[in-house]
């Protein structure tokens, strides 16, 4: 009957709009007090929910961090497409566009610390949960959104001259996003050594960020 399958995809809705909630609630509890010192029952008490509804939705908490991290990464796209999708930005040669997304690091850690720190945690917590690596596909793809803005602004920089055609981009995009990726949870994660002093960090990143735009631009 046409009742009960407007019923059902009424319900599925409704069990749609609750779990997107819950992982945004999750989100939240997660960049406030990190993933380890928040319970199960502290996302069912703030999402409005019993923990029983809370299990059947997700399993599991290491379930809800993978969703979480996701969201998170993709909430970052948005950021990424606000400040990179004006006719400003595109008119940027393509070096320049590539300066401008290398020094995106920079904003995470002096706006975005507590995503940085999580992201951190969200690595030490799927080691120490033997997450398989065929769970982290949609995470990964996440992760990953920011590869093709920047792919573009190399191919821009090909075209025009102002970055080198024979540069392995993938190479590059994957050591200097793990470099200032790694800097930055470094940084947050704060002095150990006697000998450490992060009160240059920004300078560090900047310093870094004007290594990886050298070695792009054509000579």
């Amino acid at each position: 009957m046409d009742n009960g399958k407007n019923f059902e995809f009424s319900a599925e809705s409704l069990k749609n709009r609750r779990t997107a909630h819950i992982v945004a609630t999750a989100a939240e509890l997660f960049l406030e007090n990190g993933i380890e010192n928040v319970k199960m029952t502290d996302i069912a008490d703030e999402s409005g929910i019993g923990v029983a509804t809370l299990y059947r939705y997700f399993g599991t908490k290491t379930n809800i961090a993978i969703e979480v991290m996701t969201f998170l990464w993709n909430d970052l796209k948005k950021l990424f497409e606000e400040r990179f999708s004006s006719a400003e930005f595109r008119a940027k040669s393509g070096i320049e566009q590539l300066d401008a997304l290398i020094r995106m690091f920079s904003l995470l850690y002096t706006s975005h610390k507590d995503f940085m720190r999580l992201v951190g945690e969200f690595d030490r917590f799927i080691i120490h949960e033997n997450v398989a690596r065929s769970e982290l596909g949609e995470y990964e793809k996440n992760v990953f959104n920011f590869y093709p803005v920047l792919e573009s602004a190399f191919k821009k920089g090909c075209s025009d001259g102002t970055i080198r055609e024979d540069l392995d981009f993938r190479l590059f995009y994957l050591t200097f996003t793990h470099a200032l990726s790694e800097m930055c949870k470094k940084f947050i994660g704060g002095e150990i050594l006697p000998s450490e002093d992060f009160s240059a960090a920004e300078k560090e990143l900047d310093l870094l960020a004007d290594t990886a735009v050298y070695f792009a631009r054509t000579k």
